[in-house]
């Protein structure tokens, strides 16, 4: 049984013979890259653990003519190994850059390891500053092999993630980053190929206003899959390794799939998440891994608990201009969550010439992990046995329709929370508050339930499914009297769900801002 690449990053560890491991052939990808006949830096944007570091490396061994490593993969017959050109090889996820200062030692230690790795004496160069001292390399790099150099910026936006949180230093590593990347535009004659990669897209006008021919492949259907797994890659590839023996392909789709960049109707899996699974024995889990909880979505829920819920992620409609980039002091929350993984593409539809998206979170590993940071970190929620024993109460109060003992965890779950949440905001008056809080709940127990759930006469809060089971859930603040109630009565919202066999509550769920709790409940069988 080959062996599983978990955080391989060198693709020579992965394909030398002694290694044994699994790797997904995305080779034709990099040779239609290099054969476009166009000439043009490249970009692509991943969520982090995607793969894009083994993409780089695996373009650094192609363009190092490094052809032992490529038998038996698409490129092996098509490439010109003869020709081999300088690599400039440039990583930023190998450390925390906690400012300017930092930020120079690693373009020192960059440029040491790029001289070294082409047999070049780091002292030889002769200008003062590391921008100087990039351009210079190139152009001795060129004039030493008589070929055109090849530049592999991976996780170019780390420096400036790293202080996302401080504007001020982030903008101070932005502005000493836009230099350095400038080089590449001034050494255009001396380049052969030239790719960046990274989780966000800053504009160009902020961060690449000399990169004014950078192609961004990110949302290109060509380039849909070059990074992750395809599940007909996932057949093949672990198939005979006796990895997919007794999984049900639906359910790890259901958990572990669900990304789209463009082309619809092909999927692709996070390798991390799914190589985690298969290591664990096919047992189902939450591997997602990010460097940091999301607080700009804690923070965005207060700042805008009049307008936004949690359950707006499940449909959220944008034009491409949110999906494009933004700038570190202009961050638009949606375009940070797509580009960071939490949403993604699920539909797309075009009015005239203008394409219009429709995002979602594309899986329940995500749902799950999004909803336990915001239970933990915002909510603050981090006591694990309050936590479960209210996750375990409300499926077995759920699977034994027991509405009582449903409402009743409820009122807990916002009895619990903080005063501190609410200290110089006034997120209790919002129905969005409410709704998010429930939602994050919800999410995180892994029950079915549909948020926002449409029918023919409006929107539903909540539908949950349980069993034999369907809870119709109906939210209002400061709606004494059984408002809430009286809008799924109204609106017929159960017609939707009749003839499936399940028997049907319908709960109105009346809040008291004053008490920040459930005010008045009514519940009806349906």
């Amino acid at each position: 049984m080959k062996q599983l690449p978990i955080g391989k990053q060198s693709f020579a560890s992965i394909r030398e013979k002694w290694a044994n491991s699994i790797y997904i052939d995305k080779t034709a990808y990099i040779y239609d890259l290099v054969h476009t006949g166009v000439k043009t830096p490249y970009f692509l944007s991943r969520p982090r653990r995607f793969g894009k570091s083994l993409l780089c490396d695996t373009i650094k061994c192609l363009f190092e003519g490094r052809k032992e490593l490529f038998e038996g993969l698409y490129v092996y017959d098509k490439w010109d190994w003869e020709t081999k050109y300088p690599v400039i090889n440039i990583v930023f996820w190998n450390g925390f850059i906690d400012g300017t200062v930092t930020l120079e030692s690693t373009f020192k230690s960059i440029l040491r390891n790029a001289c070294e790795d082409n047999g070049v004496d780091y002292n030889d160069l002769q200008n003062d500053t590391y921008d100087l001292k990039f351009a210079e390399l190139i152009r001795l790099l060129y004039v030493k092999t008589g070929r055109q150099v090849v530049v592999l910026v991976d996780e170019y936006d780390k420096p400036i993630l790293d202080q996302i949180e401080k504007p001020e230093k982030s903008l101070e590593i932005r502005d000493r980053l836009k230099g350095f990347y400038s080089v590449i535009k001034w050494a255009d004659e001396y380049l052969k190929f030239v790719m960046l990669t990274g989780v966000t897209k800053f504009s160009k006008v902020s961060l690449f206003s000399g990169l004014n021919n950078l192609q961004d492949i990110t949302l290109n259907a060509k380039y849909n899959a070059i990074c992750g797994y395809t599940l007909p890659e996932i057949v093949e590839a672990f198939r005979p390794e006796g990895y997919l023996e007794g999984v049900d392909l639906e359910k790890m789709k259901t958990y572990y799939n669900g990304y789209s960049f463009w082309k619809l109707g092909e999927t692709v899996y996070n390798p991390f998440w799914l190589l985690n699974f298969f290591w664990n024995g096919n047992a189902y889990g939450n591997y997602w891994f990010s460097s940091a909880t999301p607080t700009f979505l804690m923070k965005l829920i207060n700042r805008r608990a009049e307008t936004f819920r949690l359950t707006d992620l499940e449909n959220l409609e944008v034009g491409s201009e949110i999906l494009d980039s933004f700038d570190v002091d202009r961050i638009d929350f949606k375009t940070l969550l797509f580009q960071t993984g939490y949403l993604t593409i699920k539909d797309i539809q075009a009015f005239g010439d203008e394409p219009f998206y429709t995002l979602g979170i594309p899986n329940q590993e995500v749902r799950s992990s999004l909803n336990n940071s915001l239970i933990q970190d915002y909510l603050l929620f981090d006591d694990y046995d309050f936590k479960m024993s209210k996750l375990k109460r409300l499926h077995r109060s759920l699977s034994a329709g027991d509405v009582d003992g449903y409402v009743a965890i409820v009122k807990e779950i916002f009895a619990g929370i903080p005063y501190s949440n609410y200290t110089n905001n006034d997120i209790s008056k919002y129905e969005g508050f409410y709704s998010s809080v429930l939602y994050a709940f919800m999410a995180y127990t892994g029950i079915e339930f549909v948020a926002e759930d449409f029918t023919n006469r409006g929107r539903i809060d909540f539908t949950l499914r349980y069993g034999k089971y369907v809870y119709i859930v109906e939210l209002k603040v400061e709606g004494k009297g059984g408002k809430a109630l009286a809008q799924i009565r109204e609106r017929k919202y159960a017609e939707k769900y009749r003839g499936g066999g399940r028997e049907i509550f319908l709960i109105g769920l009346d809040f008291d801002s004053a008490e920040r709790n459930v005010g008045d409940c009514e519940v009806e069988r349906g």
